[in-house]
């Protein structure tokens, strides 16, 4: 968990970035709802119901899935998407809407499922030209934590031996080459989204950009 601030307020930033995300998908059309995020080959919609999923299943239903797929965590995730999928986007997004206060999580890494909100909303938003951001202290939380250790993605990882300055923010964090550049595209760029590298400038952007 974050040194910064408390688990309470990590949770209230999580409750607070789901609402947002919430919000924004209230109005899409059945088009974009279909259109490809940028988590892999996962649609608008399976990417919210992969949320739903997350926000619902606690460390016990997590563990007893994970066996049942024999750590297959492809698989694992697939089955549980389809399990929090709505027969039609609105009731998809209405599961999402009921999970917004959640506390329940697979694991006490707070601040990951905070990354998880914050990077998948931008997996949602990106693509269909959404343009609302995350708050700058809710993107920091989550960029000291995927500098700290490699949790889902190898962050911790892809970052060694280089400098990160975030330009609009007080997330700074490594030495070498610099990488410098507002804080939600250092946050996605350690969470393997390249396509956020062409927000980012400095001396060990091609490092950072090869790693990932």
């Amino acid at each position: 968990m974050s040194n910064a601030v408390s688990r309470d307020e990590l949770w209230g930033l999580v409750h607070a970035e789901r609402a947002a995300l919430a919000d924004d998908l209230a109005g899409l059309s059945a088009p974009q709802w279909a259109q490809r995020s940028l988590c892999g080959d996962w649609s608008v919609e399976e990417v919210v119901a992969h949320l739903t999923a997350g926000a619902s299943t606690g460390r016990f239903r997590w563990m007893i899935s994970v066996l049942s797929n024999r750590f297959d965590f492809g698989k694992h995730n697939d089955r549980q998407l389809a399990a929090h999928r709505g027969s039609t986007p609105a009731e998809t997004l209405e599961r999402f809407r009921a999970v917004v206060g959640s506390t329940v999580a697979p694991s006490g890494h707070t601040a990951a499922w905070l990354g998880e909100v914050i990077v998948h909303g931008q997996d949602i938003r990106q693509p269909l030209g959404l343009p609302r951001k995350p708050s700058i202290e809710a993107i920091t939380e989550v960029a000291r934590f995927f500098a700290s250790r490699d949790f889902t993605v190898p962050s911790h990882k892809s970052i060694q031996g280089l400098r990160l300055e975030a330009t609009d923010g007080p997330f700074a964090i490594g030495d070498g080459p610099v990488v410098t550049g507002p804080t939600i595209a250092l946050t996605m760029a350690m969470a393997g989204r390249t396509t956020y590298c062409d927000e980012l400038t400095g001396a060990g952007l091609p490092t950072l950009r090869g790693r990932i």
